[in-house]
């Protein structure tokens, strides 16, 4: 039986490569040389969404509709909804890791649409909610393509408060990080990924749930850390816990694929009847 298993899921598995080989479509071209970018492009950082509407697949339900959000430049966005909302659909759309049904997103003027995927994805950083770290050195976790000078290096693990944890280490930048990071704590990991979204010097930073399998008190460190290291960047942070997002400059509210609510925190919470401050209420009951 044992063996009728293995052999049943070894052809699973080659099912499965011929399925991708032949259903998958590539995605958009790395580069596109007839793109207009303006050099130094995004040099603020404003989002548009014109009428956006998303699918996920062909012949699937729309995941966003028809949405039309303005970002502005150094904007602080908290993303928040219900699982499902299509909050992190958000994220998905704004990389281009699937392409639009019908609308566009503008940064700084340019439709994503007509430049490559490589010119776009270079010029955004994005924080995943499970931090990525590489079996190498710190140093070439922080800079793997070798951009960048030690005094630089060491300035940014300053801002993202590492630098006592990484100049206490033996061998400091060229330490060594095991796969997946595991010499270190989740916290560390998560803001060392932050470290090199600062090194990028990008003009857009997404966090994806960035602080939901962490603490509290490594939350309000990394909070700390968007506020004061990021200044300047327009940030979007879908939100796990509703509380962290509570300093940001707008609330974007998510809901079945829609925008139900866009503005500030205080506006948002003395509407009794808001979808926010049910949202509030209800992670407020939960942590007490």
């Amino acid at each position: 039986m044992d063996l009728a298993r293995e052999l049943d899921a070894r052809f699973s598995s080659v099912e499965r490569i011929q399925e991708y080989i032949k259903t998958c479509g590539s995605e958009g071209p790395r580069n596109v040389k007839e793109a207009q970018i303006p050099e130094g492009w995004p040099q603020s950082g404003s989002i548009n969404f014109q009428n956006y509407t998303m699918r996920y697949r062909e012949n699937t339900p729309i995941v966003l509709k028809g949405l039309q959000i303005h970002i502005k430049a150094g904007e602080k966005i908290g993303i928040v909804g219900r699982t499902g909302s299509g909050k992190s659909s958000l994220g998905v759309a704004l990389f281009r890791l699937v392409e639009p049904a019908f609308g566009s997103i503008l940064i700084d003027g340019v439709d994503i649409r007509h430049i490559g995927l490589h010119d776009l994805r270079s010029r955004l950083s994005i924080i995943p909610q499970d931090p990525v770290l590489f079996l190498g050195s710190v140093r070439y976790n922080l800079d793997p393509f070798d951009k960048h000078s030690e005094q630089e290096l060491w300035l940014v693990l300053e801002k993202t408060y590492l630098k006592d944890l990484v100049s206490g280490l033996p061998e400091k930048l060229q330490a060594e990080v095991v796969r997946n990071g595991e010499n270190f704590s989740v916290g560390q990991r998560q803001l060392m990924c932050m470290a090199r979204a600062l090194l990028r010097n990008t003009k857009i930073i997404l966090l994806d749930e960035a602080t939901a399998s962490i603490d509290a008190e490594t939350d309000a460190l990394i909070q700390t850390t968007i506020r004061e290291a990021f200044e300047g960047c327009t940030t979007l942070t879908i939100a796990h816990r509703i509380n962290t997002v509570l300093q940001a400059d707008r609330i974007l509210v998510m809901e079945q694929g829609q925008v139900v609510e866009f503005d500030s925190p205080d506006v948002l919470r003395q509407k009794p009847d808001s979808l926010f401050s049910s949202l509030l209420a209800a992670a407020n009951t939960i942590n007490a």
